[in-house]
Parts: C-alpha cells; sequence; structure tokens
C-alpha cells in the first residue's frame, strides 16, 4: 500500500489542477464565452485524450507515461509566467492531467492484489476528491496571495514533488498484448462491466461538482463561513467513507454491485434532501448524504473495472472510464444551472437526483 501513495498524490495533482485555476477565472476582466471557453479547455483536453494515453501505458508501460505527464504538467504550469496566457497554460495542464490520470489509476490496479484493490482505489479517490474540493479554497487563497503567477507556480511545484516522489514507485512493464480490434475495443467498452461502474462514476462525479457548486447557494443567507463549512463536511465525509468502503470490499463485507448501487443512490437522496429540507439543515444533510454516496461509488466502481478488465488494458479502460467522470463533472452542474435558470433550484437539484438515480440499474 506504500507505493500507492505517490500515485494518490499524482491524483491530487489533477484535481487540484482542474477545480485550483477554474475558482480564479471569474476574476479576469473577459466575456463570459471566453470564460466558459477557459473553463471547459482543461476537461476538453482530458475527455479526447485520456484514452489515447491510457493506450499508450499499455503499450511502454504505465511509469513513463505517469512521469511524462508529471513533468509536461511542471512545464505547462510555469510556462504561465513566461506566456502570460491562460489558455495556453490551461490547454497544456489538461493534456498533461490526460497522460498522468489514467495512468495513475492503471498503476493502482497492477500493484495492489485482488483482496486490497479496494483500500487502494478508496485511498486513491479519497485524495482525488480532496483535490476537486479543496481547489476552489486553495486556489482563491493563492490568487489572493500573489495572483496567476503564484497560482500556477505552486503547481509546478507541486508536480515537481509528486514527479520526484514516483520516482520510488516499482517500474512496470508492459504486459504481452493480443492483437486487438476496434470491434474488440468497442465490444469492450460497450460491456454491461465496463458500463455500469462508469456511469456510477460519472454520476459520483456529478454529484461531488454539484455539491460543492451549488450547495454554497442554497445555504447563501448563512454567510461564507457557514456555506464553507458545508463544503468542506462534503469533502470530509467522502474522503473518510471511500477507504472504509474499500476495506469493507476487500473483506467481503460488500459486494461492488449492491454496494455501487447503494451509494448512487444515496447521494441521489443527498440532493432530494437538498430540494425538500429547508434551510441550513438540509444542506448539511445534503451535504453528508452526497460525500457519503459519491465516497461509496468510487472505490467500487475502480475496483470492478481493475477485476473485470485484464492487465494489459487496464490504461485503456482507465482512461476510457475517466472520460465518463469528466462528462460527470462538467454536466451535472450545467444540468442543475440549466433547470434553475428555467424553474428554481430545487427543480434542478431534484433533476439531477433523477438522473443520478437512473444509473442505479
Amino acid at each position: 500500500m506504500k507505493n500507492v501513495l505517490p500515485l494518490c498524490a499524482a491524483g491530487f495533482v489533477t484535481a487540484f489542477g482542474a477545480h485550483g485555476v477554474a475558482s480564479g477565472l471569474g476574476f479576469l476582466q473577459t466575456n463570459l464565452l471566453t470564460l466558459g471557453l477557459l473553463l471547459a479547455i482543461y476537461d476538453g483536453a482530458e475527455i479526447v485524450l485520456k484514452p489515447v494515453f491510457g493506450s499508450l501505458a499499455d503499450r511502454i508501460g504505465p511509469r513513463p507515461v505517469l512521469l511524462g505527464g508529471l513533468v509536461a504538467f511542471v512545464v505547462a504550469s510555469a510556462a504561465f509566467v513566461l506566456v502570460d496566457n491562460v489558455a495556453v497554460a490551461r490547454f497544456g495542464q489538461g493534456v498533461a492531467a490526460a497522460a498522468f490520470s489514467p495512468a495513475a489509476s492503471a498503476m493502482v490496479a497492477r500493484l495492489t492484489p485482488p483482496d486490497a484493490k479496494g483500500k487502494a482505489f478508496g485511498r486513491y479517490g479519497a485524495w482525488k476528491g480532496i483535490g476537486y474540493t479543496a481547489g476552489p479554497l486553495l486556489g482563491g487563497l493563492l490568487i489572493h496571495l500573489g495572483g496567476f503567477d503564484l497560482l500556477f507556480l505552486t503547481m509546478a511545484a507541486l508536480a515537481a514533488a509528486v514527479a520526484a516522489w514516483v520516482m520510488s514507485v516499482p517500474k512496470l512493464e508492459p504486459l504481452p498484448r493480443h492483437r486487438q480490434t476496434v470491434v474488440d475495443l468497442a465490444k469492450r467498452l460497450s460491456h454491461s462491466d465496463f458500463l455500469r461502474p462508469t456511469a456510477a462514476l460519472a454520476a459520483s462525479t456529478a454529484a461531488l461538482a454539484t455539491g460543492v457548486g451549488f450547495l454554497p447557494v442554497k445555504a447563501a443567507q448563512h454567510g461564507p463561513i457557514v456555506t464553507g463549512a458545508a463544503v468542506s463536511l462534503l469533502a470530509i465525509t467522502a474522503a473518510l467513507v471511500q477507504p472504509r468502503v474499500g476495506a469493507a470490499l476487500d473483506a467481503g463485507r460488500v459486494s461492488t454491485r449492491l454496494g455501487t448501487r447503494a451509494g448512487v443512490l444515496t447521494a441521489a437522496t443527498g440532493f432530494v434532501a437538498a430540494a425538500a429540507i429547508p434551510g441550513l439543515a438540509g444542506t448539511l444533510v445534503a451535504a453528508v448524504l452526497i460525500g457519503a454516496g459519491s465516497g461509496t461509488v468510487t472505490p467500487l466502481a475502480f475496483a470492478a473495472l481493475a477485476n473485470s478488465t485484464p492487465e494489459e488494458h487496464l490504461g485503456q479502460t482507465m482512461g476510457s472510464a475517466e472520460v465518463g467522470r469528466e462528462f460527470g463533472d462538467a454536466g451535472g452542474p450545467l444540468l442543475v444551472g440549466g433547470l434553475a435558470s428555467l424553474a428554481s433550484l430545487p427543480v434542478g437539484l431534484l433533476g439531477l437526483a433523477a438522473v443520478i438515480a437512473l444509473t442505479a440499474w
């Protein structure tokens, strides 16, 4: 399990990179269309390139792809100070994250035995969840203290430190690969063993992103300290639940299918609570349920993917599954925002609850 910690740190880097800069883009003097493009460019690069780099990790081994991605993230982050162009830096960061994120999850799968995958992915998911949630808070603080230069340089230093740490992880040679046609790939990625956990990961990420973004809106009248506490409660709950659920899976106390279904429905119930229970009580109950649901799904779904995928295709599978998470990360807030603008925030939250619940098939 010690070898997994540097990989967890790599997961934190990509999550912090995604949300740390996004929190401060609204302070730029730019129009809303440009703001939307700046927000989308990081995730867009990941959506397109994660399966590509995942396949490369299978072909040449995951550690070179992981290290190369981290080094590229350092270069892209530090380059902002020289070029002073957020779009260029964000695109470079997105390309780099598309490389090291699926390579890291593939290494987690290969370095842990079947009876320890749940706990390993629980820890990995917890670190990513903290990065997603803490990104806006830390990013905003760094921008306040030293502007975007300080934020990008901090991310460069963080990625460099993680790259050095990853050098301690054993090198994994590429495994012998059977010839795979496009039809074979399509058949594998359309099988329920891939679709079920990937849909659940998309739903849990949508729940996490929407909870972080919209629960503060529900509790806005209580001030920034209270809304910040609500977001922190969600993040802490998810971080605490993931390793424990993973350990329960390893011990045989929970199955991936039933546990994932329970987690998805718990997250959906959180949004129902946010819509139905008035005041601060509804916000806090929702934060706990959404955090617990998302924290339950992540290690179980990743473990299910790892256990159902031949090791020589782990990078490709993890990269493709990560695309589902990116769609959830963007789609959840968009769905709630769209429905809220047409009707009300409770309607938007209930709409997302219904969509999330549908993935519990």
